[in-house]
Parts: structure tokens; sequence; C-alpha cells
């Protein structure tokens, strides 16, 4: 015959993990894993949206600057001073939600570049870049094109000596 088993007490693992009372903790029964992204919330603000797309904006060939008249002229003022930083926002308007944004951005194109197709480009590299590093979903990208740059604004406007009324000139 063979004798009925019996258990024997053991001692508890020193490393088993204790509670608060000095009892060891028991392992949790086996339940299936939840998916990383939902043990947790990840909130992305405006202000990040609104940089990845200025910064994405920028990038396309033919995009001379961001922003209005008013918004180039407080962003050339702040580029001056110093320990100034441009802003890589301004110019953009993003309005973010827990899984989709809507971006709006204002620009100025180069002189003689086909308007619609740099629109178009723009809106693919910020769609792209946004929904890459935030995983949001981008349901608009709205562009306003508020001015075109012309080459000759870059130079520095030069005159030539003007002619003094009191001196006179040689017979």
């Amino acid at each position: 015959m063979t004798e009925p088993n019996r258990s024997i007490p053991q001692k508890p693992d020193p490393d088993a993990p204790r509670t608060s009372a000095g009892g060891t903790l028991k392992a949790a029964r086996p339940r299936p894993q939840e998916p990383r992204e939902t043990r947790g919330r990840t909130a992305i603000a405006d202000g990040v949206v609104e940089k990845i797309a200025g910064t994405a904006a920028r990038e396309v060939p033919g995009i001379n600057a961001l922003g209005g008249g008013f918004t180039r002229t407080v962003g050339a003022m702040r580029d001056r001073v110093p320990d100034g930083h441009p802003s890589a926002g301004h110019g953009v308007k993003a309005e973010v939600g827990e899984k989709q944004a809507a971006i709006d951005l204002q620009v100025v194109v180069a002189y003689g570049v086909s308007i619609t197709d740099v629109a178009a480009e723009v809106r693919e590299n910020v769609i792209a870049a946004v929904e890459r590093m935030t995983g949001l979903e981008v349901v608009e990208v709205n562009i306003a094109v508020n001015d075109v740059h012309l080459p000759d604004e870059d130079r520095p406007e030069t005159s030539e000596d003007p002619v003094d009324p009191g001196t006179t000139q040689p017979s």
C-alpha cells in the first residue's frame, strides 16, 4: 500500500515579495496581457503638433516663410533679440484631440513656383511627419497663402547718391 501524500511545511522563500503585513505575495493568476497602448494615456499638446507641422512645412522647396505679415514681423524681432529663439510653430495652428489633429498653416511662397503643387507637397509632408511622430490621424491641413516672396526682396535696397542741391555741377 502507498501512504497518503502528506504536506511538508516549507520555509518561506526569503526572496519572495512580501506584503506590508509581512506575508508573502502569491503569484497572480495568469490573465491575458493587455496591449501596451492601453496601459496608459499619452497627451500631446497643440504646441508640439504645431512645431512638427511648421518644421515639416519649411522643408518643402518653394516655402519662403510661415505666418502672416504681423506674425513674421514679430518673429523677425524675436530672432534679433539676444537669446531669442525663433518659434518653429508660428504661422501654424493645430487642434489636437485624443486620436486626431487638424492643422491650419499660413505660408509665404517663393515667386515663380506653382502654388497648388507646393501646397500639395506641404500637405503631404506635414501629414506624414505628424502622423509618424505622434500617431495621431491628421484629418485636415488647411493652407492659406498670405504672400508671395519676390526675389528682389532679399537684396538690400541701394540707391544712387542723391545730388546735393547746394553743389554746383561743373559747366
